[in-house]
């Protein structure tokens, strides 16, 4: 299985609609993502991202297929050390250890092109528990449980803050 992570192109707006355009990815993420996800919302997400340099987001392909998004968040002010990681994959694509190889390669992608970030972090809702395996794989540990501090589908939730630090994966890579 070869996972590979890759700058945006133009065209990946029609597999990127069809893909986000899932309710069952939209259950897991931040409600930012728009839902139902639309061409329009592909090409603006796209284009912000071609303009960054280095790119805080990542197509995810699996054997030259675009299957999923993978990106940070850089922090500001006295948090710019920091930065939130956030992920999904296709639905088609789920249970394949994908997700688990494209956070792998985005720590070091993160750790290469943004020298300030010393802390890469992500939360995850308490029921999601593929990702936080996809996140202990990768050597994240967990931090904390934020109780109550998320609410989702018109229900409260806890979130669960899974770290790495950069002098970890110095020493280690996963």
């Amino acid at each position: 299985m070869l996972v590979t992570l890759r700058t945006w192109q133009k065209n990946d707006r029609y597999i990127l609609a069809e893909l986000a355009n899932n309710i069952n990815i939209w259950n897991n993420v931040r409600d930012r993502l728009p839902y139902p996800y639309k061409i329009q919302h592909a090409a603006a997400f796209i284009k912000f991202y071609r303009r960054q340099k280095p790119s805080q987001s990542q197509a995810i392909e699996l054997e030259g297929r675009l299957v999923g998004s993978v990106g940070i968040e850089l922090q500001e002010d006295i948090a710019r050390i920091s930065a939130e990681l956030g992920y999904w994959i296709g639905e088609p694509y789920w249970g394949r250890g994908i997700a688990t190889e494209a956070v792998r390669k985005m720590i070091g992608y993160t750790f290469s092109n943004f020298p300030q970030i010393i802390r890469l972090y992500a939360k995850v809702f308490d029921f999601n528990t593929a990702s936080m395996v996809v996140l202990e794989k990768n050597g994240f540990h967990l931090e904390a449980i934020h109780r109550k501090s998320a609410i989702k589908n018109n229900t409260i939730h806890d979130e669960y803050l899974w770290v790495r630090f950069r002098e970890d994966f110095t020493r280690q890579d996963p």
